[in-house]
């Protein structure tokens, strides 16, 4: 008979870096498709969030 163990600690250290690069990846997109909006409404949604950020929208 043998017995099998298993370690918790790394998958709480794996859930945390893959819950950081999704946050980093949903937050780069957001701000990539705010910045290269074309439509007025999405413009005008976007323009503050823009210039608060630093990007460049005219």
């Amino acid at each position: 008979m043998t017995t099998q163990t298993k370690t918790i600690a790394g998958t709480k250290a794996q859930s945390l870096i893959l819950s950081a690069l999704f946050a980093a990846v949903l937050g780069g997109t957001m701000l990539f498709l705010a910045g290269h909006a074309q439509s007025a409404t999405l413009h005008d949604a976007a323009h503050d969030v823009r210039h608060a950020t630093g990007f460049p929208c005219h």
